[in-house]
């Protein structure tokens, strides 16, 4: 099995009220439902933006330093996320697709590296 990252960028989505956004969450949990009763769940989150941010972490003489700034400038925010174990890139683009249409919005599928052989 492999893991894989089902991401959606913040700015790819548009406004929505809070009616929609309750319809969208209901939408996505059936998904997460499917994913778990396929045993391909791992962590999912949708709710981050922009404001959420706590703060940037550095190194600095072999020691975090924690700051409030600066940030990356970008226009592009991660927005929220699905972690899935499933056998192939088929399968993942299988449960992308399954999100992207239960959400209305774009999503990319990224494959975390196989771990090195020991």
């Amino acid at each position: 099995m492999t893991q894989y990252l089902i991401a959606f960028n913040d700015e790819w989505v548009h406004e929505h009220t809070a009616d929609e956004l309750r319809e969208k969450s209901v939408a996505g949990q059936a998904v997460i439902a499917d994913l778990e009763a396929a045993g391909a769940f791992v962590f999912a989150n949708g709710g981050i933006d922009a404001s959420t941010v706590v703060c940037s972490v550095q190194a600095r003489n072999g020691k975090p330093l924690l700051v409030d700034g600066p940030y990356v400038e970008t226009k592009e925010h991660l927005g929220g996320f699905t972690v899935i174990d499933v056998r192939d890139d088929e399968t993942a683009r299988y449960w992308a697709g399954r999100m992207a249409v239960a959400l209305d919005w774009p999503q990319e599928v990224h494959r975390f590296p196989s771990p090195p052989a020991a």
